[in-house]
Formats: C-alpha cells, sequence, structure tokens
C-alpha cells in the first residue's frame, strides 16, 4: 500500500470514543519495547507519528491512527511491563479486551515479537488468548536488523515453536531500522483488511 495520509485521530479509553468511520481495523499488540511505535512509523513513512520512547508503558490508550481514508491502526498498550500497578494492569486489560471481543470492524491483531528471543510467557499467554476467542493474528518478528540475516530463519523457528502457531497465522520477518518485511508485513494486512485472504496454511 502507498501510504498518502495518515494521522492520530484519537487516544480513547471507552467504546463510544471509538471512531464510527466503519473502516476496517488492525490492532497492535506486544510487549512493551517491542518496537509498536517504530512499526507503525516505518509502516506510514513517518518519522515520529507513533511516539517511540525508551520508558516502557508510555501507550496507556487505545491510539486509533487513520490511513489513507480507509482504514485504522490501532495501538493497543504494551504488555508484561511490571512497573505499573496491578489495579492499572488490569484496567489496561479490560479496556484491551472491550475492543477486541466486541469491535466489529477488526479484521486481524498484529502482534509484534522481538526477533532476538524466544516468546516471554506474556507473549504465549497473549497469543493463547486470542485464539481463544478466534481471533487472526500476524506475527512480526521484529529488529530482524539485531541479527545476522543467516540466523533468522532458526530464531522464527523458534517463535513458531513457543507459541504454538497455527499454521494459518501467518509470520514477517521485520525490521524499522531497515525496512525489510514492509511490503510483505502491508501486503498481508491487506488480504485479512479488504477481503482477499484465503485462509490457506502456511507451506512448511
Amino acid at each position: 500500500m502507498k501510504v498518502t495520509q495518515s494521522d492520530i485521530v484519537i487516544s480513547a479509553v471507552k467504546p463510544e470514543q471509538y471512531p464510527a468511520t466503519g473502516y476496517p481495523e488492525v490492532a497492535l499488540a506486544g510487549r512493551s519495547n517491542v518496537g509498536k511505535s517504530s512499526f507503525i512509523n516505518k509502516m506510514i513513512n513517518r518519522k515520529n507519528l507513533a511516539r517511540t520512547s525508551s520508558r516502557p508503558g508510555k501507550t496507556q490508550t487505545l491510539n486509533f491512527y487513520v490511513i489513507n481514508e480507509m482504514m485504522y491502526f490501532v495501538d493497543v498498550p504494551g504488555y508484561g511491563f511490571a512497573k505499573v500497578s496491578k489495579s492499572e494492569r488490569d484496567a489496561w486489560g479490560r479496556m484491551i479486551e472491550t475492543y477486541i471481543t466486541n469491535r466489529d470492524t477488526l479484521k486481524a491483531v498484529i502482534q509484534l515479537i522481538d526477533i532476538r528471543h524466544e516468546p516471554t510467557k506474556d507473549d504465549i499467554s497473549m497469543y493463547e488468548w486470542l485464539k481463544h476467542f478466534e481471533i487472526p493474528v500476524i506475527i512480526i518478528a521484529t529488529k530482524a536488523d539485531k541479527i545476522p540475516k543467516g540466523k533468522w530463519q532458526k530464531h522464527e523457528k523458534v517463535i513458531k515453536e513457543k507459541l504454538n502457531k497455527d499454521p494459518n497465522d501467518p509470520i514477517v520477518v521485520f525490521s524499522s531500522e531497515t525496512g525489510y518485511g514492509k511490503e510483505k508485513a502491508w501486503s498481508t494486512m491487506e488480504s485479512y483488511l479488504f477481503g482477499s485472504k484465503k485462509n490457506e496454511p502456511e507451506q512448511l
């Protein structure tokens, strides 16, 4: 997709604040500091529309980014960040669950996982939770530029095995630094957003 327009339209915490345009949406989930903001900025060709931060837990609302007046990215709070109170984490959890389980225009969730490391317990729990609700998931293996290209396949295999990944859920190796995987990520998302997804298992 060629992005010609993008903007953040609202930071929402409850359903009545969600945009009512009916545009299809993909949500972005991942542990704190996995690179969600960097992913958004690279995908929409903006340097800092999504604010990156070295401070985990910065995103505390559902941030809706409209793209080309035809779709939304929805950035949700990062999980696995221990320095906020349990009550605050619980509130985030309820907010995310309400959105993901009730939003008719949500077409898929992008789960970002750091390719350098095995998926964390929180990564695995999030993936299992999404599958429980039969939500389509696109795995984005971030920070590929941080390890040699020759090791990508090995690390990708670890992610698949640890998540017990559904063969219907695609995985895209990605680097926000180099842009590697950007075109594949867009084509994968478009197949969910605009109806051409055939739900075919990946080739082994």
